[in-house]
């Protein structure tokens, strides 16, 4: 079968898309590829052919790993693939051992070709022992600028990709990103332990998507004028939660009859899912969101992206402005920008992102004592984290303890979570012939018997379990945890700290590394407001300028473009 007729066999489609038949060439012939694509330009179909490809020629190359931090997004590509008929299967946070291990058999013993996890999951020795057994003849690691201590977005777990290497040491590695400067490049092909340098990469520019920078100080009143003027769907991005459930409801009750919701990372998983679904399918035109809001979706005819806020660097800007008008039809991606507020806003965000290192040393001694880690122990602990507790009771600013817990992390000391879902877990305690001596309801017992027979490890250690998610099931769990006959532990939304390493009496920031990190911050955030301020340049050449496109011409339609035509045309 070669990569075309797979292409047709299994996705319906006739050819494939600029620059994917290059990737998949490259990953065929066994190179470490590191491909760049913008946002929407097909970067799964790079990894799944080729590994469809590969199975059919030889069974025991036919598994692709997929290293990915959503889960929404593992999730939606595993029921995508079934659907066509394609074998696939996910491990993620809250699933049970007896599922995870079902997945891995599956896998090792079954028909199937992907197998997607998080880096996360990479830590566990069980892990990697069970990946050393499969028929893996592919490494897909997702988001790959995040391991890279140089992109925006730096995750200490992608540096267990490296160790998952040396167990395949036989097995090609394809990283693929939206977004990556030429030193994030480099860096990416170094951690993952490339054999040569190999990057196969798509221009970043977009033909269809018009770049505009709107100068005003009534953001509000701008975001509903340009709503009221470019139909069609829009995203509407925003930095904090507050301000994103203020704002959608402002628009609600404007007057201009806006279906519009809001999206953050403090709603349940529920809740998100069912907002994302409905923009999706356009009961909702307008999702008012922060940065939690937009990777993984799949929705072609967005026609407007609005910021509200400035984001921190060009790469996430351009990778969310570049969820608009995937389907090739103009669009529109809208900064809103008021030079005295954002630059005061931006200074601040550079102090609050990265506090004197005196803070960060004693966040960390004044969370140990709060958690009540004693010298030398709490080493694998993992703690549900709350942090307006943690601030009150430890007399601590929250948005600099909140940095400071993300610089412990990327120095190793602990593993820090923002806003981790925990699910709904249960542990039976009472033996099955002792149930009659509680008088239970029918309804208590008809649920204890499902428990029993749908997890085969529920009487030795608490077990995730599905049906706590409705209401009257988390009732019947509350009421017979009440009379001690379980342990119930209800799902939550909070932060989380792992100790990867013993509570220690002093620690130690390399200085070298922390100004590093401080001044490249800074860099991009002068890079960010730089092309907020600039008028003489074309926003798409800034921009591609900036990713290490340095011969692109004016893209004519942006608003410099626009106003600089406007001049020239001008009577003398």
């Amino acid at each position: 079968m070669t990569p075309r007729e797979a292409l047709h066999t299994y996705f319906g489609y006739d050819d494939f898309r600029p620059l994917q038949s290059e990737i998949i060439d490259s990953v065929l012939a066994g190179r470490d590829t590191l491909a760049l694509m913008p946002t929407g330009g097909g970067k799964s179909i790079c990894f799944q052919v080729p590994t469809l490809v590969k199975g059919n020629a030889d069974p025991e190359k036919r598994l692709c790993l997929v290293i990915t931090p959503l889960i929404a997004l593992m999730r939606d590509q595993v029921a995508n693939l079934q659907a066509r008929g394609i074998h696939a299967a996910a491990i993620y946070t809250g699933m049970s051992y007896d599922k995870q291990r079902v997945a891995l058999d599956n896998c090792l013993y079954g028909p199937y070709h992907f197998l997607y996890c998080s880096p996360e999951r990479l830590e566990s020795e069980e892990f990697k022992k069970r990946l050393a057994d499969l028929p893996i003849g592919l490494i897909a690691v997702d988001e790959a600028h995040c391991i890279s201590e140089w992109g925006y977005d730096f995750r200490p777990s992608y540096l267990n990709i490296a160790a998952i290497r040396a167990l395949l040491p036989d097995v090609p590695v394809l990283a693929l990103t939206a977004t990556a400067t030429p030193e994030t490049i480099d860096d990416i092909q170094a951690k993952l332990g490339f054999a040569e340098p190999n990057v196969l990469r798509k221009s970043f520019h977009r033909e269809n998507l018009i770049y505009v920078v709107r100068r005003t100080d009534k953001k509000e009143e701008q975001v509903a004028h340009i709503l009221s003027r470019v139909p069609g769907s829009a995203i509407v991005y925003v930095r904090n939660r507050k301000h994103a459930q203020e704002l959608a409801e402002w628009l609600r009750v404007t007057g201009y009859g806006l279906r519009v919701d809001y999206y953050h990372a403090g709603l349940t998983t529920k809740e998100r899912n069912e907002r994302q679904e409905a923009w999706t399918r356009g009961d909702t035109r307008v999702i008012v969101a922060t940065n939690a809001f937009g990777m993984g979706i799949d929705k072609p005819d967005v026609r407007l992206v609005i910021h509200y806020d400035l984001p921190s660097h060009l790469e996430s800007y351009y990778q969310e402005a570049g969820r608009a008008g995937r389907d090739g039809k103009t669009a529109y991606a809208v900064l809103l920008y008021n030079e005295t507020e954002d630059k005061a806003k931006l200074r601040k965000r550079a102090v609050d992102t990265y506090p004197p290192k005196e803070f960060v040393e004693q966040v960390y001694h004044k969370t140990m004592d709060f958690l009540q880690v004693g010298a030398g122990s709490g080493l694998g602990h993992r703690f549900a984290l709350h942090i307006d507790q943690l601030c009150h009771v430890m007399k601590l600013p929250v948005i600099q303890t909140y940095s400071a817990l993300h610089i412990l992390t990327q120095a190793g000391y602990i593993e820090f979570e923002e806003e981790h879902e925990t699910q709904p877990r249960v542990q039976i305690h009472v033996p099955r012939h002792q149930l009659g001596e509680y008088n239970l309801s029918f309804e208590q017992a008809e649920l204890l018997d499902i428990l029993m027979r749908s997890y085969t490890g529920i009487y030795t250690e608490l077990q995730y379990v599905r049906e706590a998610d409705k209401d009257e099931t988390h009732q019947l769990l509350v009421s017979l945890a009440q009379r001690g006959i379980i342990t119930y532990i209800p799902r939550s939304i909070g932060c989380s700290l792992t100790m990867t390493n013993e509570r220690q009496t002093e620690i130690y920031l390399s200085p070298a590394i922390f100004e590093e990190r401080q001044e490249r911050f800074i860099s991009k955030l002068q890079a960010m407001l730089e092309y907020a301020d600039q008028t003489q340049f074309c926003r798409e050449q800034v921009l591609l300028s900036y990713f290490g496109e340095k011969n692109a011409v004016p893209c004519g339609h942006c608003d410099v473009c626009r106003e600089l035509a406007r001049i020239t045309l001008q009577p003398m």
